[in-house]
C-alpha cells in the first residue's frame, strides 16, 4: 500500500513538473512572439515611412507655391522623426546604423528649418533645390533596399529574433536582413560624405571644440584643496581624482570621496579651477526650513562662487530637497541659456547639489551677437493669446527649437488658473515658445 501511495505521489509530482515546464515554455514563447511582432511592426512601419518620405520629397520638388511648400516640409519633418523612432525599436544595438539615423535626423532638421523661415520672402535657393534632388535619389535607394528586404522577410518568413541572435554571437553569416541593412548604411554613408556643407551639414552642437577658460592651470593637488574647501572636508578624507579623456570639450578633473555617511562627487576645470558641478549624497531628516530660506542659502553659495548678476527664475521641492534655477541677468535681460541649478537640503539647509555647466560654457564660448528689436513691448502683447491675462513682461534670451539664441519679450500671464510664460521674438513677433509653470514656480514680483 505504501509503495502504491509513493508511486501516486511521484506520478503527481512528475505530472506537475510537466505542466509547470509547459507553462514556462508557453510564457517564454509568448514573450518571444510579442518581441518578434514588435520588431516586425517597427520594420514594416519604417519601410512604409521611407516610401512616404520619398514621395513627399518628390512632391516638394514639383511645387512652386510657398503656401503649399511649408506644410509639405513640415510633413517631411514629422515623417522623418517617426522613421527615426521606428529605427530605435529594431534590435540594432550591435549593428552600426548610425549613418542612416543621422540621415533621417538631418532630413528632419533641414525641412523644419526651411518650413518655418518664411518662404515668401526667403524661397528655396539653388543649393537647397539641388539638395532636395539628392535627398530624393538617396531616399529612393533606401526605399528600394528596404522593399527588397521586406519581400525576403515575407517570402521566406525571416525573423528579427534570428538577427538579434546572429549579431550577439558575431556570426551573421548569410543573413538577408543584416546584409540589406548593411547595404543601406553603406549607401547612406556615401551620401552623408557628399559636399553639402552649409546646407545639409547643419550646426551640430554635439561636435564641440575644446573650450578655453581664463586663468591658470591647476594640478591635482590644488584641485583637491578646492574640493576640500568647498565641501569642508578634513585632510584625512581620501579624494579620488581622475582626468577627462581626450576629445572632451572641457578638460576637467573628476573628484569623488566616500566617508561612509557622506558620498560626494565634483567636476572642476583644469584651466581656471571652475566648479562645473558637485553633488552630495547623505541620509536626510525631516524638512526644517522652507523654500524661501533655502533659496537664500543657494544665493549665498552662488555669490561666494562669484555669480553676482543672476536671478532666480524657478523653484520647486522634491521630497526633502529644494531645487532652484538661476539665470544670468545683464542690462535687464535674462539669459536663460546661462543657467545654474542649486539643490538645498531642507533639513539642515546645506547645499547638496550644484550644476553650473551651462552657465560656464555659454558665457565663455558665446560670441557677441547683436539682437534686433523691431517691435515694442505693447506690440508684443498683441501677438499673445488674448485670453491670457498678462501679469509681467521683461526681455529674455532663450534658445529656440533650432538651438539658436533669440531675444524675446517674456510675457508671464494666467489662463484658467494656470500660469504661462510666452516668448515673443523682438525682431518679428514670432511666438517662439509657450511654457506652463508649476504653481510653486510663479515668480511675480521677484524683481
Amino acid at each position: 500500500m505504501i509503495r502504491w501511495i509513493l508511486y501516486i505521489v511521484l506520478l503527481i509530482g512528475f505530472i506537475g513538473a510537466i505542466i509547470y515546464g509547459y507553462q514556462e515554455h508557453q510564457e517564454k514563447n509568448a514573450v518571444l512572439i510579442q518581441a518578434e511582432n514588435n520588431y516586425q511592426r517597427a520594420f514594416h512601419d519604417l519601410t512604409y515611412r521611407i516610401d512616404l518620405l520619398n514621395e513627399k520629397i518628390g512632391t516638394v520638388m514639383a511645387m512652386n507655391t510657398p503656401e503649399n511648400l511649408s506644410p509639405q516640409l513640415t510633413e517631411i519633418w514629422k515623417i522623418s522623426s517617426e522613421a527615426q523612432a521606428d529605427v530605435g525599436q529594431l534590435p540594432l544595438t550591435l549593428l552600426p546604423f548610425n549613418k542612416t539615423e543621422e540621415f533621417l535626423s538631418n532630413i528632419g532638421e533641414f525641412s523644419y528649418r526651411v518650413a518655418i523661415r518664411g518662404l515668401d520672402e526667403n524661397p528655396l535657393n539653388d543649393d537647397e533645390k539641388q539638395l532636395l534632388s539628392e535627398l530624393h535619389d538617396s531616399s529612393n535607394e533606401i526605399k528600394r533596399e528596404l522593399r527588397t528586404v521586406q519581400h525576403e522577410v515575407l517570402d521566406q518568413g525571416l525573423r528579427w529574433m534570428d538577427v538579434e541572435v546572429a549579431l550577439a554571437t558575431n556570426e551573421p553569416g548569410d543573413n538577408t536582413i543584416v546584409d540589406g541593412l548593411q547595404t543601406i548604411e553603406k549607401n547612406t554613408e556615401q551620401f552623408n560624405s557628399n559636399d553639402n556643407e552649409g546646407v545639409f551639414t547643419l550646426d551640430n552642437k554635439t561636435n564641440k571644440e575644446e573650450i578655453k577658460f581664463d586663468g591658470r592651470t591647476y594640478d591635482e593637488s590644488e584641485i583637491k584643496d578646492l574640493v576640500r574647501e568647498q565641501f569642508e572636508l578634513e585632510n584625512d578624507i581620501e579624494l579620488n581624482v581622475t582626468e577627462t579623456g581626450e576629445g572632451s570639450d572641457i578638460p576637467m578633473y573628476n573628484v569623488s570621496f566616500d566617508t561612509g555617511d557622506l558620498h560626494g562627487y565634483a567636476e572642476v576645470t583644469q584651466q581656471g579651477g571652475n566648479m562645473i558641478s558637485y553633488m552630495l549624497t547623505r541620509d536626510m531628516g525631516e524638512a526644517e526650513i522652507g523654500l524661501n530660506e533655502a533659496m537664500n542659502q543657494a544665493q549665498d553659495l552662488l555669490s561666494g562662487l562669484g555669480y553676482e548678476e543672476i536671478q532666480m527664475v524657478e523653484s520647486s521641492q522634491y521630497e526633502k530637497v529644494g531645487v532652484f534655477r538661476f539665470v544670468r541677468e545683464e542690462d535687464g535681460v535674462l539669459y536663460y541659456p546661462d543657467s545654474l541649478q542649486v539643490k538645498v537640503a531642507l533639513d539642515e539647509g546645506d547645499i547638496v547639489g550644484l550644476t553650473a555647466r551651462d552657465y560656464i560654457i555659454n558665457t565663455t564660448a558665446r560670441e557677441d551677437v547683436d539682437f534686433t528689436e523691431n517691435i515694442s513691448e505693447e506690440e508684443a502683447e498683441e501677438y499673445v493669446n488674448p485670453n491670457i491675462e498678462i501679469m509681467e513682461t521683461r526681455k529674455a534670451v532663450i534658445e529656440n527649437d533650432l538651438g539658436d539664441e533669440v531675444l524675446c519679450y517674456e510675457l508671464i500671464g494666467t489662463l484658467n488658473d494656470q500660469t504661462y510664460r510666452v516668448y515673443i521674438n523682438t525682431s518679428d513677433g514670432f511666438e517662439e515658445k509657450v511654457e506652463r509653470l508649476q504653481q510653486s514656480e510663479e515668480i511675480y514680483g521677484m524683481d
